[in-house]
């Protein structure tokens, strides 16, 4: 499951590369991913997330353990 956010589902999507003459091209607009190391603190163990920018900055609002438990629920291992 390469360049695919774990936590919100972005993946690349097809655009138009315009060049100066007004050609277009078809490109790949990349999602911003990261691979971020977790400590769960009530499973006491570390867990390994690719993420997107916008998924970082659920987590920091939600709370990991929550986030975990809706990836849990959807069916995803972690």
């Amino acid at each position: 499951m390469a360049r695919v956010c774990q936590v919100t589902g972005r993946k690349p999507v097809v655009g138009h590369k315009v060049s100066f003459s007004n050609k277009k091209k078809l490109r790949r607009f990349l999602p911003n991913l990261q691979t971020k190391r977790f400590f769960l603190a009530e499973e006491d163990k570390w867990i390994t997330l690719k993420l997107s920018a916008d998924a970082i900055r659920t987590i920091n609002k939600n709370g990991l353990l929550s986030v975990v438990k809706e990836l849990r629920a959807k069916g995803v291992t972690i």
